[in-house]
């Protein structure tokens, strides 16, 4: 594909969108840029938050994914549903009862200030890591398509990509990305929904022909109910897809930052709801493209990638289609991955400047200059932490890292579930301690499973275990026979 192509496509959906950014974001003080004056309308959040929960990792592994895991990953997106419906009923109410602003300030109401800064550290090490390596893959896709062809290095393509996500989220923050979010979510969708009707086109199929041939694809089957050792099988994944989404969506500063911005909790509610929902079409779109893809090869003759997350990139830019399947892919790509980044930009700002450095305290949400200020730092941090994932140059290490998730966002659900569930005090002093062992524990449970539990091999439920072991952890701190009066 042509690089001026991808530059003028980039160029004109940045245009779009720092012009979005600037009517939204105009006179937005702090309170506009941490929750948006809770003054946003929660149909809008609700799609908004299609577009941040898409990744563009998701956008071009997910389609390649039907290849080992066919239609499995609708399990764990079921999950997704059921854990939205929890969060709406069970952390919602909560957290605009409490007015918080930084979710991870119930912890220090319910125990202290040594839980309070736990939760935190450990979100800002999750959503740092968990966005530079979002921000790695699309960083590789412009490498492979702009910037190495333009004899351009690598640390240019880092600082433009950051420059982007830290101009268009300047401004207003929570308060622009509702509105810019919503534009990504539309773009992700339209891209999706377009690349499907071109490469069907190209295969001849109408709507009926799309819908026969996924259906009759060994690529659709959705359950798997047979092998409980098999990653796919169903309560592995669902019951993994229901406590991930309320450590990664309930209990994310990221995620809930829009939630919170919402009017009462009742329309925050109604946008918890619908997104869960919605994205279930969404990711089943993304499925059905890849049965299309993996068709579309088979019947020209074209040898599959070596790496699944290769299959989309090299149909949509090889030149088997109309140049303007690669433009679709192009938007969608970079809607999908400067969506995720721009948000964990927000949410980092917001969560170190209020939870870390504690400027709440020293005012009215503090000086906006300190705000500014952090929010430079983190697009900072974010473009080391890409650079050095390509310096490593390592799938391990990627893979590695969204492993991490798992092991990071385990205390914090462990310490919302202990402090939401019993009524016990804490030493809070030794918080810490436990949240550091407890993944620590479930690393030695993943590495011994099938030796201990006769080839069993943990996966995504690694998370609800690493849960488990903190709220044991913070159990044996409590004090006996102390509850709080409520």
């Amino acid at each position: 594909m042509n690089p001026s192509i991808v530059i003028i496509t980039v160029i004109a959906y940045f245009a779009l969108l720092f012009t979005i950014a600037y009517i939204t974001g105009r006179k937005a003080d702090n309170a506009g840029f941490f929750i948006g004056n809770r003054k946003s309308r929660w149909y809008m959040v609700a799609f908004a938050m299609i577009g941040s929960s898409i990744s563009g990792v998701t956008f071009v592994s997910v389609p390649g994914m039907v290849a080992t895991g066919a239609f499995s990953y609708l399990q764990m997106v079921l999950g997704f549903v059921v854990g939205q419906f929890l969060i709406a009923f069970v952390l919602i109410p909560l957290f605009y009862k409490m007015s918080l602003v930084s979710i991870y300030e119930y912890l220090e109401n319910r125990f202290g200030l040594s839980s309070y800064k736990t939760g935190a550290w450990f979100f800002f090490i999750s959503k740092m890591l968990g966005a530079a390596v979002r921000l790695f893959l699309v960083c590789l896709t412009l490498q492979y398509l702009v910037f190495a062809p333009l004899r351009l290095p690598f640390v240019l393509n880092v600082f433009v990509t950051m420059l982007l996500v830290w101009l268009y989220t300047f401004q207003g923050g929570v308060k622009s990305l509702i509105w810019t979010d919503s534009f990504k979510t539309l773009c992700i969708i339209v891209s999706v929904v377009l690349c499907i009707v071109y490469i069907a086109s190209e295969l001849g199929l109408g709507l009926g022909g799309i819908a026969s041939t996924i259906r009759e694809s060994d690529y659709s089957q959705i359950f798997f109910f047979d092998d409980v050792n098999d990653k796919r099988y169903f309560f592995k994944q669902f019951l993994a897809g229901v406590f991930t989404v309320i450590a990664t969506t309930g209990l994310d500063q990221d995620m809930m930052q829009r939630t919170l911005s919402c009017k009462n909790y009742k329309d925050s509610q109604k946008n918890m709801i619908t997104s869960g929902i919605l994205q279930f079409f969404v990711i089943a779109l993304f499925l059905m493209l890849g049965v299309l893809l993996y068709t579309f090869t088979a019947a020209k003759g074209i040898a599959n990638p070596p790496k699944s997350d290769e299959l989309f990139p090299m149909v949509a830019t090889g030149g088997y289609f109309p140049i303007i399947v690669g433009v679709l892919f192009i938007v969608g790509l970079i809607s999908s991955a400067y969506s995720a980044a721009g948000s964990a930009l927000t949410a980092l700002t917001t969560s170190f400047t209020l939870d870390i450095l504690g400027a709440r305290k020293k005012g009215e949400f503090s000086d906006v200059r300190i705000r500014k200020l952090v929010h430079i730092g983190m697009a900072v941090v974010m473009g080391v932490v890409i650079f050095v994932f390509n310096s490593l140059n390592k799938t391990s290490v990627i893979d590695a890292v969204y492993t991490l998730a798992s092991y990071t966002y385990g205390p914090i659900l462990g310490m919302f579930i202990f402090g939401i569930f019993s009524r016990r005090h804490l030493r809070d002093r030794w918080v810490p301690v436990v949240a550091v062992i407890a993944p620590i524990l479930c690393y030695i449970l993943q590495m011994n499973s099938e030796e201990w539990f006769d080839g069993y091999k943990f996966s995504y439920e690694l998370l609800i275990f690493n849960a488990l072991f903190t709220m044991v952890g913070l159990w044996i701190l409590s004090l006996k026979n102390k509850e709080i009066k409520r």
